[in-house]
């Protein structure tokens, strides 16, 4: 059973920083890319960044580039999303998903959401 395990979120004030985990099990990781979204309330879903399998390319949206870095550990199943100068605008819940390519989200594996609150 494949499962993908997101945690680290919570509640941090402006220009803070915080690093989600996404703990993947009953798949290799090796193969497959990471994609992490993210949904605030009343608005759809967003991807943010995106890591490839094999050659760890890496992919953000315009609105987290230079702020976000994802990476990964192979060895440990788990993607990272270092997430710094955090702004109120990036308040949602954050999901990972493992796909075949990052961006094809037919047929993807998802985790349940760790919740990101930015405010003061």
């Amino acid at each position: 059973q494949v499962q993908l395990v997101e945690s680290g979120g919570g509640l941090v004030q402006p220009g803070g920083s915080l690093r989600l985990s996404c703990a993947v099990s009953g798949l290799t990781l090796d193969y497959y890319a990471v994609d992490w979204f993210r949904q605030a309330p009343g608005k759809e879903r967003e991807g943010v960044s995106c890591i490839s399998s094999s050659v760890d390319s890496t992919y953000y949206a315009d609105s987290v580039k230079g702020r976000f870095a994802v990476s990964r550990d192979n060895a440990k199943n788990t993607v990272y999303l270092q997430m710094n100068s955090l702004k109120p605008e990036d308040t949602a819940v954050y999901y990972c998903a493992a796909m075949s390519s990052c961006g094809s989200t037919l047929g993807a594996y998802w985790g349940q959401g760790t919740q990101v609150t930015v405010s003061s």
